[in-house]
């Protein structure tokens, strides 16, 4: 999910933050078409970026000057908030019409028979519903589709910022009769490139690469931004001491000071392996007398060192320790 929520899920973030009998008077003061649009969105959060309930609450925070406490629900709670507001009929009548979660329905069904149906769909929808999938769920039906929609799939997966919530339970509709809708223009937002690396990282190495080099030719910047997604910089963990001495060669020493900025013991203790002992303490030195370091700039310096190791796998020179699925 994206760093930048949309106004209805920060709703639906900021009710499940509530007491109830906090919150049940602002469900009471919602339209029937208001909750339908919550409901939609609370069924397809399934996590949020770090930091988002904080920055919600600070934004809420600052325009009444309320206090509020910690989340506790999901769908259930605000289901039930709902049923306190509206009565058990009209809740029904909002949540359920007689069928499970169309997300959860389709997470359910055969790989088989939900990629059958997502092939005669465009790519954007397909990619729009593997989106807010498990990627256990997504990974199956991915594949069960032909390569070339594959590689379609995950490119849209990649650019992909915002999702209309109608598009999921429209889709799902198509698998189970008498889905639920939802306002059109709701949207949940979804980090592309973050699921599109989800999705391959789920798949065998040779599918990875067949699917991201038909999208490097179409659009470099995107199989770029998915494989660093694929592989970060906590990820060097996993590489040998001759594998990171390799990788130090072409590292300059400043940069790899500033990418351990901040970085776990364990990882920083991993990366020096591939240095000399004389060599890491000097590494070890200058990192003590970093203060105040950007984040920015850290993150760049990651990057970086993390764009080499994937430049040198992709040569043969060294392996990341991925291994083959």
């Amino acid at each position: 999910m994206s760093a930048l929520l949309t106004n209805a899920e920060k709703a639906v973030l900021f009710l499940l933050s509530l007491e109830e009998d906090v919150a049940r008077p602002l469900v009471e003061e919602l339209s029937e078409g208001e909750i339908r649009r919550l409901r939609a969105v609370a069924a397809t959060m399934r996590e949020v970026p770090k930091g988002a309930l904080e920055s919600t609450l600070r934004e809420f925070l600052e325009r009444c000057d309320a206090s509020v406490a910690v989340p506790r629900g999901g769908l259930p709670y605000l289901r039930r908030l709902s049923t306190k507001a509206l009565g058990e009929d009209r809740t029904r009548a909002v949540f359920e019409d007689g069928t499970t979660s169309p997300l959860t329905r389709l997470e359910r069904a055969p790989a088989e028979d939900v990629a059958g149906l997502l092939e005669n769909e465009p790519p954007q929808l397909a990619a729009a519903i593997l989106s807010v999938l498990s990627p256990r769920a997504a990974s199956p039906i991915l594949f069960a589709m032909t390569e070339e929609r594959q590689a379609a799939v995950v490119r849209h997966v990649g650019r992909l910022t915002q999702v209309p919530a109608k598009v999921l339970e429209d889709v799902a509709a198509a698998i189970a009769a008498n889905l639920p809708t939802s306002d059109a223009t709701t949207l949940v937002s979804v980090d592309g490139v973050a699921k599109a690396a989800e999705l391959l990282n789920a798949t065998a190495r040779a599918a990875q690469d067949s699917i991201l080099g038909v999208i490097e030719g179409d659009d470099p910047d995107l199989a770029s931004n998915v494989r660093q997604a694929m592989f970060t910089f906590d990820d060097l963990i996993r590489v040998t001491s001759r594998a990171m001495r390799v990788l130090l060669r072409e590292v300059p020493t400043e940069r790899l000071v500033m990418a351990l900025k901040g970085a776990m013991p364990e990882l920083v203790d991993v990366l020096l392996s591939g240095l000399s002992t004389r060599a890491a303490q000097m590494v070890r030195d200058d990192l003590e007398a970093i203060q105040n370091a950007k984040k920015s700039d850290i993150t760049a310096a990651r990057k970086e060192i993390v764009a080499i190791a994937l430049r040198l796998e992709g040569e043969g020179q060294i392996d990341l320790g991925r291994g083959e699925s």
